[in-house]
């Protein structure tokens, strides 16, 4: 177990890196800056920890704004590094690709990136300055971190984006990003680059298949990474998805899930009344729970949230729920009978690679 402090932990990246510094099994710090800072709190959370990520930034505001926010920051981790007895071996700096090109935002992350390896070179520790193209990723917030949360979130409600400029852009999904900034991966090998326009046709083909409730095709770890991006939205519209049940003199039959392409296993459990299984979260895979037979709740839990989603399911009215990326879930048979569920997951299980943290919720 290591334990690590990340500053702007409560922002879009910040929230991706514990969530990727969790899935290591290691601990997370926040460090506050700016307005909410304690210097005696700074140093105690700098102090013995394994590495600092300095993700806090100003990357929207007034030009002021933008340039004294990111160089208090700055200062404000310098002033804390100097006064730890024990400083972090090495402090990790999310930079941007903008760096150095002159804009107001670039200019400001330059000096802080100065700022920082001046304080790391006078206290003797390793500094790592990570520049960053754009991010996307889960619960990005619309109209601020990234054209696709906006496009995200206007085409889970229905909307039709629009593209004022196009250009192409390089992504990096957050936990490549995450992964980099912790020394698990790389900015150039996972970073694509993409038009806006594409970028919008390829959500808006995961919108309008997505909402019968089918699978896209998912040819890439991009493409994958993209839907599951769209998910973390509709699933705030649209929680579960509706099942068409046919029933005749014979029984019943409906249909669970549709995939236009790529890898999937099916499984099928059954679950003694009051039992409960689960209590994992996913970091790529696409998940799905039917409940056949019997009734159940399913619960989630995004992590570091206190809220819990309570949903009741039952077999005679069939619905489907998708599990979002980096929400922990369960299921549990609150009836009086044997509990029937179907499963079914967007890659074949490998026991190297298992991608199933566990993560209980509480009752």
């Amino acid at each position: 177990m290591s334990r690590i402090a990340v500053s702007g932990a409560n922002g879009f990246l910040g929230w991706h890196t514990r969530c990727a510094i969790e899935g290591l099994g290691s601990s997370s710090t926040p460090v506050r800056l700016g307005d909410l800072n304690s210097p005696s709190a700074t140093v105690s959370a700098l102090d013995g920890a394994d590495r600092l990520i300095h993700l806090a930034g100003v990357n929207r505001g007034s030009d002021s704004e933008v340039d004294d926010g990111n160089e208090l920051f700055a200062r404000q981790i310098a002033a804390a590094l100097r006064l730890a007895d024990q400083p972090p071996p090495v402090v990790v700096f999310a930079n941007s690709i903008q760096a150095g090109l002159g804009n107001v935002y670039g200019e400001a992350k330059r000096r802080a990136a100065g700022i920082l390896s001046d304080v790391c070179a006078e206290i003797g520790v390793e500094f790592i300055d990570v520049r960053l193209p754009n991010i996307f990723g889960e619960h990005g917030r619309p109209f601020y971190n990234s054209f696709v949360a906006t496009f995200c979130d206007l085409l889970s409600h229905g909307e039709s984006p629009t593209v004022e400029i196009d250009r192409e852009v390089p992504l990096l999904h957050a936990q490549a990003a995450a992964a980099a900034l912790l020394g698990t991966g790389d900015v150039e090998g996972r970073t694509v680059p993409m038009s806006v326009s594409n970028v919008l046709s390829e959500l808006a083909r995961f919108a309008e298949q997505y909402s019968r409730g089918e699978i896209p095709a998912l040819d890439t770890s991009f493409q994958r990474d993209l839907f599951n991006t769209y998910r973390s939205y509709s699933f705030g519209v649209r929680q579960v998805i509706p099942l068409t049940r046919n029933a005749d003199a014979r029984g019943s039959f409906f249909e669970i899930t549709r995939a236009h392409g790529g890898a999937g296993q099916s499984s099928f459990s059954t679950t003694h009344p009051g039992v409960t299984r689960g209590d994992h979260y996913h970091a790529r895979k696409i998940e799905r729970f039917t409940v056949v037979r019997g009734s159940a709740v399913i619960r989630l839990q995004r992590l570091f949230s206190d809220e819990i989603v309570r949903l009741r399911v039952n077999g005679d009215e069939p619905v489907a729920v998708d599990m979002p990326t980096f929400w922990s879930h369960n299921i549990t048979n609150t009836g009086t009978d044997e509990l029937y569920t179907s499963f079914w997951i967007n890659e074949i299980y490998d026991p190297a690679d298992p991608d199933t943290y566990p993560k209980a919720i509480p009752a």
